[in-house]
């Protein structure tokens, strides 16, 4: 951890969809970490969390992805990824990957210890209170299950999107349901992330928001794709995009980010 008064030296878990689909994010992430008075490096050996292994039951590659990502996340006092699966992943999964490697397991509890999902580590680790940024427009926001379920993650976003000048926040009418993509489910069971995310796409058109905001990407470009194929005009960002005001670019699902 860092000493105090001293500024904290974050790692930032930028997530496979954020380096591949929504660079954006990660840009947005580092503005904000900055702007809450911490050092951001990205380490170029990160890779993936191996949650999709996990899922499917492949803890042997789920366990060589993490070891291989491990040592470069050690140097830093915090990890901090702007999603609540990757980071609920790496802090309450990684450990039980090694637990039949005592030394193993140390090094990944000392590492899951200090990682955070990047609304909570602002409120709760960086005590940021408010944001300088505008948006004029009303939006809905999803909480995804792991940052909700497992990070606990609900009022930190709100209560900085609560200082978003111009914005309005509304909450879905069922917002503890899934949207349905949870990882490789939407691939072994299609028609039944088909119904759930049609079930999401209605409670979202029902709170008349122009705006749908969450932290995982899998969670947006999911629900993004479904309301884009109803023909919906509602717009769908990363709550980091708005948090740093950076929504200059198309939002997701519409061009190039």
């Amino acid at each position: 951890m860092a000493e105090p008064g001293s500024r904290p030296n974050v790692a930032l878990f930028v997530t496979c969809l954020a380096d591949l689909f929504r660079p954006t994010v990660g840009l947005a992430a580092v503005k904000l970490l900055e702007q809450a008075g911490c050092e951001v490096a990205v380490p170029r050996a990160q890779t993936c969390c191996g949650q999709p292994a996990y899922n499917s039951g492949d803890r042997t590659n789920a366990a060589e992805i993490a070891r291989r990502t491990i040592p470069a996340l050690l140097p830093f006092d915090y990890v901090v990824a702007p999603s609540g699966s990757c980071a609920g992943m790496i802090r309450k999964h990684w450990p039980a990957l090694f637990e039949n490697d005592p030394e193993m397991s140390k090094i990944a509890i000392s590492v899951a210890e200090k990682t955070w999902e990047l609304t909570s580590f602002l409120t709760d680790v960086c005590g940021m209170q408010s944001v300088d940024a505008e948006y004029d427009g009303v939006a809905a926001y999803h909480d995804s299950c792991s940052g909700l379920r497992e990070l606990g993650v609900r009022e930190q976003p709100r209560k900085l999107l609560g200082t978003v000048k111009g914005l309005t926040v509304k909450d879905l009418a069922h917002p503890e349901e899934c949207c349905g993509f949870g990882g490789t489910f939407a691939v072994k069971y299609p028609d039944i992330s088909g119904r759930m995310v049609s079930d999401k796409a209605d409670d979202i058109e029902a709170t008349g928001a122009d705006l749908l905001l969450a932290g995982d990407l899998g969670c947006l470009m999911n629900m993004a794709g479904k309301l884009k194929r109803s023909g919906s005009a509602i717009k769908v960002r990363h709550v980091a995009e708005v948090l740093a005001g950076d929504t200059g670019t198309p939002p997701i699902g519409e061009g190039e980010p």
